[in-house]
Order: C-alpha cells, then sequence, then structure tokens
C-alpha cells in the first residue's frame, strides 16, 4: 500500500475550539429547561473584515449559551454594547417544532470575560 493510502486511511482527530471577540447584542435572558437546568443565552456580533465577498453583510450575529454556573453568572451582567470575549464550542442542536424538527447552530460556552462596559446610557 502506497504511503498516500494510507494517510487517506487514517483516522483524522477533530477539533471544534471557538474564540470570539466581540459586542453584546442585547440584555442575556436566563431560561430554566424542563429539566430544571438553567440555561442562560445572548448573542455576540462581530465585525467581518472588509473581505470581498459576493454580500453586504457587515456583521455576523452569533448565538451563544452558558450552562455553567460561572459563566452563567459573568453573562448575567452583562449588558448590550459590551465587548466581551468567549471561548467554547460550536454546537447543533435538533428538537421537536410544531412543524416538526427544528435545529439550531450555537456556541456553547465553557468561558467568558468581560473586556470592556458599553458607556452608560
Amino acid at each position: 500500500m502506497s504511503t498516500q493510502a494510507k494517510d487517506t486511511k487514517e483516522v483524522v482527530e477533530g477539533a471544534n475550539e471557538v474564540r470570539l471577540l466581540g459586542r453584546v447584542t442585547g440584555e442575556p435572558t436566563s431560561v430554566e429547561m424542563p429539566s430544571g437546568d438553567e440555561l442562560v443565552t445572548f448573542r455576540i456580533s462581530i465585525d467581518r473584515p472588509d473581505v470581498k465577498a459576493p454580500t453586504r453583510q457587515k456583521v455576523d450575529s452569533v448565538p451563544c449559551s452558558a450552562w455553567t454556573a460561572r459563566v452563567r453568572r459573568s453573562a448575567m451582567s452583562w449588558r448590550a454594547g459590551d465587548v466581551v470575549e468567549v471561548c467554547g464550542a460550536v454546537r447543533c442542536r435538533f428538537f421537536q417544532t410544531a412543524r416538526g424538527v427544528g435545529s439550531r447552530v450555537e456556541v456553547e460556552v465553557g468561558s467568558a470575560k468581560l473586556i470592556r462596559r458599553a458607556p452608560a446610557a
């Protein structure tokens, strides 16, 4: 077997690591799940670099979820416009809706920190 053939048959380990630095778009929301677990959700808006792409979209708005107590507490202290850094992993969730199966892609946050407060309104 050639070296090239061997290489293509090897198992490649994946990596799912995300680091985002951006602005919180609105007040984080706390939700109690049917299991009793607490979940905090929020969105981060990240400016797109000036790329020559066929889109006029200037920012990406990324949904994030926090399950651990420490990250939930941090996120609940944030307000719209705060600059934050989050690290975690991309998660694809599937759930049942009235119209069938729904899905959502989000960043499950493992660590987070406030970088700069938004100016007081």
